[in-house]
């Protein structure tokens, strides 16, 4: 007996505010009959300690105290004269509003009261289904955002709508398109069996008619509950006894193009569909268009970057290849060189030491060639340095000695001055070595017979800079096109006078060099002028403890 009490629903609550003792009495009195708990108030004074003294579930108040009655949340019933004025806009702050004639039966009152509480009930619940359904499908936007795979993307959709909406079937397609990838989804209420499409969604020409129609015209196409016999087989030929009262069809696009369609089915007992319900669709539908555009392209990118490695590594394999094929008869024609000038098959006839000569030259210029290749091949791949402390001036007369020789042969001056003291780096020698002997090399080639390449090192320490050593190779050669200096690193590229003066070289040294030089944590500069020459310098980090 005590719990039916606990349990028992609270009565309503009524504030009644009526200057008229008389009209205020007979409204209190047919508001308790009704079974409302009621508070009074007869002016604008008691009717502001009321409203702060405690809510209430209706408010009565007569129009002569409607300008002292606040914005609030609840109901508000006007009592008016039929000559009153009713200034709807003044309105606007109150969740619900109504009105009845002072002359009208208290009884009549108490009615409009009941009416207006079970409107503002209504409006709250359905306040609060929106905004469950808005937060549901907000999930489902996430969801569809969360993911590059297309057929997750679509699974979350049918799933995340079916059960946002309270759904019995929920089906979605793209049509073909190359923007999005062809994918396909249904989702069925527990315990049903897979719904029948409607004859608009059974033919595809049909189908993307009707759904490029709502996409131009930003609508989506309701459909009636099919009629229980229509026809032979009666309506279980389009889904049986139960049929969806309503379903809806809702177009998928970007831009003037429609790229797919969306089926939502709900069951008899569902109420029309609502704008915010089609609204939030809408909205869905708009992340799904995106999601899947995103999607493909991503998709579309990672094929084509899977393509590249493959291509990269082809290229790899190839250069490693052909470089050991090549290497292998080099070896062989070098030894038989080296055994020929040092007499192992006898004495040369006049002029065949001279072509012996011309021989090796080119032959250790197709070694460079080769050993530049495979340095491009292993940069590729492995980026590893075998560092150690280096003396720079060491290496540098170590490179110039080498290289002496070429230069003597194009009757060209080579000179080298170094920093003063021992100057040391943290470098990968062979690395290094190979740096200097691309950059020398190059300038020797280049520079006209009768010229002069200097290298010369010194130490730069400029404020706020990591000390440094800068080696400079400069010579007098053919130069540099203005307009192709930023173009010197890049691979296998040649300067435009280099080709037409049909000067050898394979367009990879600088880029090489280059590249080691940046591993280094280096920097290198080209300078050049066309006609005067070039200038290229290295600047390396000074070992710390040199």
């Amino acid at each position: 007996m005590e719990s039916s009490v606990t349990n028992a629903p609270l009565p309503n609550r009524a504030l009644v505010a009526d200057p008229d003792p008389m009209r205020h009495a007979e409204t209190v009195a047919a508001l308790a009959a009704a079974g409302f708990q009621v508070r009074s108030a007869h002016d604008a004074e008691s009717l502001a300690a009321a409203l702060e003294s405690e809510p209430s579930d209706v408010l009565l108040v007569d129009n002569v105290l409607r300008g002292f009655l606040p914005r609030n949340d609840a109901p508000v019933l006007l009592l008016l004269d039929p000559q009153d004025e009713l200034d709807i806009a003044a309105l606007e702050g109150w969740t619900v509003a109504d009105f009845t004639y002072r002359g009208q039966p208290p009884a009549f009152r108490a009615h409009r009261a009941l009416v207006l509480i079970a409107r503002a009930a209504e409006r709250t619940r359905r306040r609060s289904e929106a905004e469950s359904l808005r937060e549901s499908l907000r999930k489902v936007s996430a969801a569809i955002r969360s993911t590059i795979d297309p057929n997750r993307i679509a699974r979350h959709l049918v799933d995340g709508i079916g059960e946002a909406l309270g759904a019995e079937h929920v089906w979605f397609t793209t049509f073909p398109d190359a923007r999005v990838p062809q994918v396909s989804a249904e989702w069925n209420a527990p315990g049903l069996a897979p719904g029948v499409l409607p004859a608009e969604l059974t033919d595809d020409v049909t189908m993307f008619e009707l759904a490029e129609r709502l996409w131009a015209e930003a609508e989506v196409q309701p459909l009636p509950r099919r009629a229980a016999e229509d026809g032979p087989g009666g309506a279980g030929a389009h889904g049986g006894a139960g049929a969806p009262s309503a379903s809806v069809v809702v177009p998928v696009g970007e831009g003037d193009l429609v790229l797919g369609v969306i089926w939502i089915a709900r069951p008899d007992t569902a109420q029309e569909w609502t704008r915010a319900e089609i609204g939030l669709i809408q909205h869905v539908s708009g992340n799904l268009a995106y999601g899947l555009m995103q999607s493909h392209l991503i998709g579309a990118q990672q094929q084509v970057m899977v393509k590249l490695q493959e291509l990269d590594q082809a290229k790899t394999d190839f250069l490693t290849t052909v470089n050991h094929e090549l290497r292998t008869p080099l070896t062989s024609i070098t030894a038989y060189l080296d055994m020929i000038r040092s007499g192992a098959g006898g004495p040369l006839p006049a002029g065949v030491g001279r072509m012996v000569d011309v021989i090796s030259r080119n032959a250790e210029r197709l070694r460079r060639l080769i050993e530049d290749m495979l340095t491009v091949s292993h940069q590729d791949t492995s980026g590893d340095l075998q560092l150690s402390r280096v003396n720079l001036g060491a290496l540098l007369r170590l490179v110039v000695s080498t290289l002496q020789p070429l230069a003597d042969s194009r009757s060209l001056s080579l000179t080298v001055t170094h920093a003063p003291g021992t100057v040391t780096v943290q470098a990968d020698e062979a690395k290094l070595e190979q740096v200097f002997a691309n950059i020398i090399s190059n300038a020797i080639k280049f520079t006209p017979a009768g010229g002069h390449v200097a290298v010369s090192s010194e130490i730069s320490s400029d404020h706020g800079a990591v000390p440094s050593v800068v080696v400079r190779v400069e010579d007098t050669g053919v130069g540099i096109p203005e307009t192709e200096i930023d173009q010197v690193f890049t691979r296998f590229f040649r300067a435009s006078n280099a080709s037409t003066a049909a000067i050898p070289g394979s367009g990879l040294g600088l880029a090489i060099a280059h590249d080691i030089v940046e591993r280094h944590s280096g920097r290198l500069d080209v300078e050049s002028a066309l006609g005067v020459g070039t200038t290229v310098s290295v600047r390396l980090p000074l070992d710390p403890e040199s």
